[in-house]
């Protein structure tokens, strides 16, 4: 369908009437609706957006035919790994995975903040697991799709010291490293929703991680997903052991803890102020953009930047892309503005 008439749709109709639903409810019937279409058992497909594509650029090896990638904690079990294509997305990550199944942390999980065009996330590696999700691949064609695997430790009471998050951590890059449909992997070390992710942010603990990593015969190209409120020496540290270790890729950034952050709507953040969980959207832009333009000077050509955070139009698309980033990634800003916004964020940087 015409992407002016599914954003009009979208916005009009749909997003109100969805918007007075639990937020993790929607996000399930979406999912097992946007699975149907993929399984033509849902006679839906006519309301796809059309899915514009830019030119293709080659990166790491990988030939992406978008700039526009869908973030991890959109797909995190694979639903949706094929359909996400024929939206208009270049790449798309499913994930995190962990290597054991995790049913996700207490309710609520999923909150809307509409003027602070943020999204309480508090999932904490929600996961069917490892193998049940390359189970769930395999039986998908996945040919002629560009897909990565965001990795995490298990959010579970055992995995509970920085040796056993490390080997848990392996064990799902072995269950993917071999999967011919597995064409990157992003290595999750700063979900704040998650007990031992954050501990992977110590230069110590990280490097241990990645040494590991770079001993397991992974050929894919592997992006770190940066915390967003790190400073600049600590986040350059980060890169520069990363790099040590043959990992060229960084993704800016994750969610903001801080809710202080100037671009909050203040009755919005008060109302979730007992609610736990960590924020994405338009709070996390600012810090994700310095991010972006000061690992870029630092590190030149030496680097691969995924800009992700508060992209809500072609405009902030280019501004990170200005500010340094090789590709973008998103979730939010298609939550708000409609799945058209992947077509017209294509067609703006065309122009």
């Amino acid at each position: 369908m015409n992407n002016k008439i599914v954003g009009v749709l979208y916005k009009n109709l749909i997003k109100p009437a969805l918007f007075q639903l639990d937020a993790e409810f929607v996000h399930n019937m979406v999912t097992q609706i946007g699975e149907g279409l993929e399984n033509r058992k849902w006679p839906l497909g006519f309301l796809l957006p059309r899915g514009e594509k830019t030119i293709k650029k080659n990166i790491l090896g990988l030939e992406f035919e978008s700039f526009v990638g869908l973030a991890a904690g959109f797909d995190y079990n694979g639903h949706l790994a094929k359909v996400m294509r024929h939206v208009g997305f270049g790449f798309n990550t499913v994930g995190t995975v962990t290597a054991q199944k995790y049913a996700g942390n207490k309710p609520p999980r999923l909150a809307r903040l509409p003027r602070s065009k943020s999204i309480l996330v508090n999932k904490g590696f929600k996961s069917d697991g490892a193998e049940a999700v390359a189970k769930r691949l395999d039986g998908k064609r996945l040919e002629g799709h560009l897909i990565g695997i965001s990795v995490g430790s298990s959010n579970v009471p055992d995995v509970n010291t920085i040796n056993k998050a490390i080997d848990d951590y392996l064990e799902t890059f072995r269950i993917f490293k071999d999967k011919p449909y597995v064409k990157y992997f992003e290595l999750n070390i700063s979900c704040p929703n998650a007990v031992m992710s954050e501990s992977f942010s110590n230069l110590k603990n990280f490097k241990e991680l990645v040494q590991a990593v770079a001993s397991c015969g992974i050929t894919q190209p592997i992006f770190v997903k940066m915390p967003n409120e790190i400073d600049f020496d600590k986040s350059d540290t980060l890169v520069r052991s990363a790099l040590e270790n043959g990992i060229r890729g960084f993704i800016f950034s994750n969610l903001v803890k801080d809710r202080n952050n100037q671009a909050f709507d203040k009755k919005e953040i008060f109302r979730v102020k007992d609610v736990k969980g960590n924020f994405s959207g338009k709070p996390t832009a600012e810090n994700s953009k310095r991010l972006i333009k000061h690992t870029r000077d630092v590190f030149g050509k030496n680097v691969v930047i995924v800009g992700c955070g508060g992209i809500f139009s072609a405009d902030d698309a280019r501004e990170r892309l200005s500010a340094g980033a090789d590709l973008i990634q998103l979730i939010t800003g298609m939550i708000y503005e409609g799945p058209q916004l992947i077509g017209e964020i294509n067609k703006g940087i065309n122009q």
